[in-house]
């Protein structure tokens, strides 16, 4: 669907074509820029306090000055879909290092960031949740601080590329024998003796937001989550698969490297954890999702 009609740039909301940003930005020249997405579900933000958090954590990581504290983030948010009447989808948000009158690696002292954001209204919960989705296998070749949420996206652009080129939609992403995450997303897996097992965090991985809603789920669904490292093997040889994040929140995995995952389909751990988390964020399961009370 196509992005919504008013963006926010650098304290101004304003039409889409009227927003500019200079070719000098150093987010357009060096990806020296933080991003978040936060879904909009009913016309209530979904974690988006852990999506501010996250975002104060990668500017300071790196060194570009934060233009809001937690109130002024989230007001700029709820100005934005209140102005586009959204009630499902995402905001986008960009914190570049600014624009300066030369492209200088190193920089000023202190940078002047700018600011961008918009609203895409889009179904958050869809045909990938509902019949799950296949990925591929790829070799993780991304910089080494991923638990910064950044512009830095080659790597990730590319293997989905890779993936589509292969018939999938994402990719399981391996390092040193070990599965790192999906190309956009944290990967998990469900064991045949029902463990749910997803990569502990470190510089490694993105601590997901989705991933820490999967983790309070726990108690409720009664689930054993394990983190840490597990190997393309044992992902191929899991009961279930799964990703989470913002925007597809729990997809199911069907498939890996052209095998199925378990017996091909959603499994029932991964719909009880969906049912829980669309609970958790206000959904009425009966009505936007009730194939996740056909395995649970």
């Amino acid at each position: 669907m196509p992005v919504c009609p008013i963006v926010h740039l650098n304290g101004s909301f304003l039409p889409l074509g009227e927003a500019h940003v200079s070719p000098l930005d150093r987010g357009f020249l060096f990806a020296h820029a933080a991003y978040e997405v936060t879904a909009v579900y009913g016309g209530r933000f979904v974690d988006l306090d852990g999506h501010i958090a996250r975002l104060t954590r990668t500017l300071e990581g790196i060194a570009i000055p934060n233009p809001h504290d937690a109130a002024g983030w989230e007001a700029l948010h709820t100005e934005l879909i209140v102005r586009n009447k959204l009630t499902e989808g995402l905001v986008y948000l960009e914190v570049t290092a600014g624009a300066y009158d030369t492209r200088d690696f190193a920089g000023p002292e202190i940078f002047v960031p700018t600011v961008f954001a918009y609203a895409d209204a889009k179904p958050l919960i869809g045909a990938a949740a509902r019949d799950g989705i296949k990925a591929v296998f790829l070799n993780d070749t991304r910089w080494k601080r991923r638990d910064m949420k950044t512009t830095q996206l080659l790597s990730q652009a590319l293997a989905y590329r890779a993936a589509k080129a292969q018939g999938a939609e994402t990719a399981f992403m391996v390092e040193d024998g070990f599965v790192t995450e999906a190309a956009s997303a944290n990967a998990w897996i469900v064991t045949r003796a029902g463990e749910i097992i997803t990569r502990d965090l470190s510089p490694a991985i993105l601590p997901g937001i989705t991933r820490v809603g999967v983790m309070a789920l726990r108690g409720k669904g009664g689930f054993t989550i394990t983190e840490r490292a597990f190997t393309p093997e044992e992902a191929a040889g899991a009961a279930e698969a799964f990703t989470t994040s913002a925007g597809a929140m729990i997809a199911p995995v069907t498939h890996l490297d052209g095998r199925a995952i378990g017996d091909g389909q959603p499994g029932p751990v991964t719909r009880k954890l969906q049912r829980l988390y669309y609970e958790a964020m206000g959904a009425d399961v009966s009505s936007a999702a009730p194939w996740t009370l056909e395995r649970a």
